[in-house]
């Protein structure tokens, strides 16, 4: 069971050469689903389905892909293998997968001509692990970066991690981050993990040259980052609840990532609930936002160098 959660399967497919790749999040039957955008320049797919208002109530899957708007094709690979399964919202002639996306801008990190399509989310879905273990340099975590207010010339690997717990009352919850932001990655106590390198040695601190300065430069181009994440409980929510965790998992992306939600970022959090235990949505919030944040340090903390762009853990 990933991370505990019976029916949670993750899968991963990439191209290594290319540095993209797609990450696929297989729910159980029920699974109640939830989404918030915040940044200012997001690429989705399905996401106004998740709105409490609106008909459909659960979710088949999440993909998180690169690629830019180019990756939003792998989504269907992933539709392609859940109808094979059977697995989709009863629409009498044919059951219709629900599987909502988001795409990161990885295009300059690697081949610009190489991007995740239908095969390879359907591939994602055939690797998929009840145990996954790899983090850093994986899925849709392929070719992220952050740190880019400078541009190419001082941005460092980033990556996706992912994060868990669980509760003695049964209570579960796991979190899952592809990083790939304009800011920087910081620790509990707001030093600087991974981020912009001033030319000068040491890190840039974003937010400070943001502050003192005047603003976004040229080197920045709009639109070409984003994080994007995913939370998963065991708990019993509705709808309504489950859009509440993913607003809550905002929080998170704020405490790991400064500065977070620019425009230049299209930061979005999805969150589905398998309806095992009862919890209250606060709670699930609460330690969803823990957990996301938690998710994102372990992107840049398991990233490898690659292509020349250097990761935290070959910093001195």
């Amino acid at each position: 069971m990933a991370f505990g959660i019976e029916g949670v399967l993750i899968g991963h497919a990439d191209d290594e050469v290319g540095l993209t790749g797609c990450t696929v999040v297989l729910l159980p039957p029920g699974s109640k689903g939830g989404g918030e955008v915040r940044g200012g320049a997001p690429g989705t797919r399905e996401t106004d389905l998740l709105k409490p208002a609106n008909l459909v109530e659960d979710v088949n899957a999440f993909l998180l892909a690169g690629g830019s708007a180019f990756g939003l094709a792998a989504a269907d690979g992933v539709i392609k293998y859940l109808e094979e399964q059977g697995i989709g919202f009863s629409a009498g002639v044919a059951n219709v997968p629900i599987v909502p996306a988001g795409v990161l801008f990885d295009l300059t990190a690697g081949d610009a001509s190489a991007r995740p399509d239908a095969d390879m989310g359907y591939r994602a879905c055939l690797n998929v692990s009840d145990n996954p273990e790899r983090q850093g340099n994986a899925g849709a975590g392929m070719g992220a970066t952050v740190g880019k207010i400078l541009g190419s010339t001082s941005w460092m690997k980033s990556g996706l991690g992912m994060a868990s717990m669980q509760r003695e009352d049964g209570l579960k919850v796991f979190a899952l981050a592809a990083v790939n932001a304009v800011g920087d990655v910081i620790d509990e106590d707001g030093r600087i993990i991974a981020g912009a390198r001033n030319p000068q040695g040491g890190f840039l601190d974003t937010e400070a040259f943001l502050s003192g300065g005047s603003g976004f430069g040229d080197q920045l181009l709009p639109g070409t980052n984003t994080t994007l994440g995913v939370i998963v409980t065991n708990a019993k929510l509705s709808k309504t609840d489950t859009n509440w965790i993913a607003q809550r998992g905002h929080n998170g992306i704020a405490r790991a990532l400064a500065p977070s939600h620019t425009k230049h970022d299209g930061d979005l959090i999805f969150a589905a609930s398998t309806g095992e235990v009862e919890a209250q949505a606060d709670l699930v919030g609460i330690l969803g936002a823990r957990l996301v944040a938690e998710a994102i340090r372990n992107a840049v903390r398991h990233a490898e160098s690659v292509a020349g762009i250097p990761a935290a853990r070959d910093l001195p």
